[in-house]
């Protein structure tokens, strides 16, 4: 049986998937890294439990893309590892600076659920990337995530609190400041997702559109109650980097 590990370095986290036999089986979350992995014994203590027999017995091989050079330079003595970089991927019409996290989502999206595709990816970072028929980049856009929102205007003001993100939508006219906050920052961030979905579709009507990342069910239900109509054309799926990577390496 063949294992593998795929590796995204986010910008909070590392998200890992494993693979048995081309199989995705399983991912998680763990926090950086402090120090370098140079071997599969080392790598097993950091593993999942059912897995580290598996890390001891075999060179697993690893599938990563870090948009965080100083937790990509923890791997430099891994034997396995395999960086996947901006040119590894067939999108045409990329530019350098691209995100190889996006890169790879919206290949994974088109991949699996068929071009074009939008995806909405709602972490750290609140992104979209529009990918054509021809698997052609059209565009995207970046702006702070729904978290980086909420933390970014208390850490910002000397008088705003830290306020909790609703886990539904809030009512639009708040009387108290702490749902003023909840109200400006969701409303006008599921307003604006809704746009962007919908100027989308104006110009790619059978296109999928996917919603990823860590806040990826909170968008979902707020666009839900703002937006019942759109929920018809959204996959939710948390995994579209994953299967970005399976389908280059792993089919």
């Amino acid at each position: 049986m063949g294992y593998s590990l795929g590796l995204v370095i986010g910008n909070s986290r590392l998200h890992w998937a494993w693979f048995e036999d081309k199989i995705f089986k399983e991912t998680w979350d763990t926090p950086h890294f402090t120090e370098g992995i140079n071997s599969s014994k080392s790598l097993s203590k950091i593993l999942p439990q059912k897995y580290q027999f598996i890390a001891d017995s075999y060179p697993i091989p690893i599938y990563l893309a870090s948009v965080v050079p100083t937790q990509t330079a923890l791997w430099r003595n891994y034997p396995q590892i395999q960086p996947i970089t901006l040119s590894d991927i067939p999108l045409l019409n990329t530019y350098d600076s691209l995100g190889i996290d996006r890169a790879l989502s919206i290949y994974g999206a088109g991949e699996t659920y068929n071009y074009p595709c939008l995806v909405v990816d709602s972490g750290t970072a609140l992104t979209f990337t529009g990918v054509d028929k021809q698997k052609t980049l059209v565009g995207g856009a970046i702006l702070p995530g729904l978290r980086s929102q909420f933390i970014g205007l208390h850490q910002q003001t000397a008088a705003l609190p830290s306020v909790n993100i609703p886990s539904s939508l809030p009512p639009r006219w708040a009387l108290d400041t702490e749902k003023a906050i909840s109200s400006g920052i969701t409303h006008t961030i599921t307003a604006g997702i809704y746009s962007y979905i919908n100027d989308w579709l104006e110009q790619f009507s059978d296109s999928s559109v996917i919603i990823t990342g860590g806040d990826r069910k909170l968008i979902f239900q707020y666009l839900k109650s703002l937006y019942p109509q759109i929920i018809k054309v959204i996959i939710v799926d948390k995994n579209l980097v994953f299967q970005g990577m399976r389908s280059l390496y792993l089919l």
